[in-house]
């Protein structure tokens, strides 16, 4: 019954709006009609007046029907451009003839109302978070035992860009927590402002921008020359595409939830507008979240299927996300985008909140799904068996912008290649307390040579055999699959000591690699320079927060400030030498002239360090780099 009373409506709703001649102002149903001109137009046929009769009739108790729907009041009425304007809780959405629209009339649940066929655009209305939602989330995030410290760090942190001419591209942080939230937009910014610049003079540009890769042109000047030029403009509209593209990953590239604050949906509909920062901070004055239900009473969210209207949201919004609440509100946007089910099913252990105590980072699984549109809590390629039927998570696919982090190089964690090597040259770089960004002007730092081609898919074989959970280490079994999946030809003594103590480790296989001619699928160059780069860097890092040094006292705003910083490294990565070749390739005893007659392998160049270049190393083995000023601190 309830179906065919919606078809009834549809029909009904169509009917009254079929585009013929004038007609007379509609009766009341139940009243005579009237001849002559006030009940039609001389000469119609009795066949034509019963058709209208039937079509006003039909549409005046759709009207009424529609009319009587409690709190979902839907009044149809013509807009002065001939365009018709559907008023749903008081907010109207005009109808443009030809167009097809999903209207949601009740809260949580989408109706489609067929105007006119055509073109289908949704319409999107603002809901609220039931009570129950709003807990989960809530907890989700904090747990059970926040403390006022985190919930300060998450709600006073805004999405903002660096006032200073000379980092004028990236974020600012000023509080300790939500980083990882930082980074990533910062990332995923920086690919829109270096790969797809020409996009941001385009009103609706396509997100789906990776038809082939795009090179910058040679830039040799300083990171400060790069981006000094910026207009804010500019630098929205790449913040904005940068933030729905992460929202649509985490929606599965179907749907994005965006979620705002009740107390700012006033001034964003009002003749003020919404640019002025001022005005909205004075709204969030005085608003506390401390449980799901300051959660639930202060969100507003909608849902979206289509990037045009997300964006055009998104761009609205800003400055809710430049104010206070805006890093904590973006966080919400991609978990409620991918689903508080689809979050807890990533996670190896959901009971856990995402912000991580005591000091209320955000955790590897918030930057994951950020980067990847997954909340795993791994940063290898696949998953990993552990035998009897369980399994840990890491990233599943080859992503955008990538990430790399000091723990591995202290042998922590293992880093995939899917997250090594993006589609990108930007990284999201992790120590044990903050997030930074790390990123190249050419997609050229990432081409492979040949060998370097020939290592990479080795490497990809080991670690689809290594369940030590990033040891380096695998089994006698999983390494003969790895000589059959790459075609090394190992020597049966080199075979048998690999294998003698039952387990292959990765660095001594790797030295029988480099030692191994490439006929037989090893990685020995009788040259010994084995594709020599030298190229540039660049970190940032956002954090802008007072420093207090040992010997200060506290006196109010006294205390130096951390500025946002840019940092341009040049990196050199040496050929890949073995220590035994180095040895060897000092004079020869035969070559009168002191010339090695065999082989010309240069000496690392002198390299500063940082706790930075440990990590540069675990995505370019032995590299070195130098700057100028300060060490880049990724703390």
């Amino acid at each position: 019954m309830a179906d065919q009373e919606d078809e009834e409506l549809k029909m009904a709703l169509r009917m009254s709006m079929q585009k013929e001649s004038p007609e007379p102002k509609r009766s009341k149903p139940g009243e005579e009609e009237v001849s002559g001109a006030g009940g039609g137009e001389e000469g119609e046929s009795p066949e034509v007046k019963n058709r209208r009769r039937q079509r006003e009739l039909m549409a005046a108790a759709a009207e009424k029907r529609m009319l009587a729907l409690p709190k979902n009041v839907v009044v149809e009425k013509s807009g002065g451009s001939g365009n018709r304007v559907v008023e749903c809780k008081g907010k109207s959405v005009n109808l443009v003839k030809g167009e097809e629209r999903n209207v949601n009339l009740v809260k949580g649940e989408e109706k489609n109302v067929n105007l006119v066929k055509g073109k289908e655009k949704n319409v999107n209305l603002r809901e609220e978070l039931p009570l129950a939602e709003a807990n989960e989330l809530f907890s989700m995030i904090f747990g059970c035992e926040v403390t006022k410290d985190i919930l300060g760090q998450w709600t006073n942190q805004g999405i903002r860009f660096s006032p200073d001419p000379d980092t004028s591209m990236g974020l600012v942080q000023h509080e300790g927590g939500p980083c990882g939230v930082l980074a990533a937009i910062q990332a995923f910014v920086l690919k829109h402002l270096l790969f797809f610049s020409d996009d941001l003079n385009m009103v609706s540009p396509s997100l789906s921008g990776n038809v082939g890769l795009r090179r910058l042109a040679d830039k040799d000047s300083a990171g400060a020359d790069i981006f000094s030029s910026l207009s804010e403009e500019k630098k929205s509209r790449a913040l904005v595409r940068g933030m729905c593209e992460i929202l649509f990953m985490c929606g599965s590239n179907r749907r994005v939830v965006i979620a705002s604050l009740r107390t700012v949906e006033a001034i964003l509909e009002g003749p003020q507008g919404c640019s002025d920062d001022e005005v909205i901070s004075k709204a969030l004055e005085g608003l506390s979240i401390e449980s799901g239900a300051n959660l639930q009473k202060a969100l507003i969210i909608n849902t979206y299927t289509s990037s045009e209207d997300a964006l055009q949201r998104l761009e609205a919004l800003l400055p809710v996300f430049r104010s206070r609440m805006g890093a904590m509100l973006f966080l919400i946007s991609a978990l409620l985008s991918h689903g508080m089910e689809s979050v807890q099913a990533d996670r190896d252990d959901p009971s856990q909140p995402l912000v991580t105590a005591p000091f209320g980072h955000a955790s590897q699984e918030i930057v994951n799904l950020l980067l990847s549109g997954e909340a795993v809590a791994n940063v290898f390629d696949g998953r990993m068996d552990l035998g009897g039927g369980m399994f840990v998570k890491g990233i599943s696919t080859k992503v955008e912008v990538g990430f790399i982090t000091l723990l591995e190089s202290l042998n922590f964690c293992k880093v995939g290649l899917h997250l090594k090597c993006p589609t990108w040259p930007i990284w999201v770089v992790g120590s044990e307390s903050h997030y930074t960004v790390l990123f190249a002007l050419d997609t050229k730092v990432q081409e492979e040579n040949e060998l370097e081609g020939k290592e990479t898919k080795i490497r990809r074989a080991f670690d689809a055999q290594d369940q030590s959970g990033g040891g380096g280490f695998i089994s006698v079994e999983g390494f003969h699959q790895v000589l059959r999946d790459t075609n090394v030809n190992l020597p049966a003594d080199k075979l048998q000591n690999l294998c003698s103590s039952g387990y292959i480790v990765w660095s001594e296989f790797w030295q029988v690699l480099l030692d191994l001619d490439k006929s037989l699928g090893g990685l020995k160059d009788p040259s010994g320079l084995m594709g020599k780069k030298v190229f540039d860097l660049y970190h940032f890092n956002g954090i802008a927060k007072s420093v207090m040094s040992g010997n200060q006292v506290s006196s109010g705003n006294d205390f130096p400030v951390q500025r946002p910083r840019l940092t341009k490294l040049r990196v050199s990565v040496p050929p890949r030498w073995t220590p035994e070749e180095f040895m060897s390739s000092g004079p020869s005893t035969s070559d009168p002239a002191g010339k090695d007659s065999v082989t010309e392998v240069s000496k690392p160049e002198p390299s500063q360090h940082a706790p930075l270049v440990d990590c540069i190393r675990t995505r370019w083995a032995r590299a070195t780099c130098t700057w100028e000023g300060d060490p880049p601190s990724i703390v």
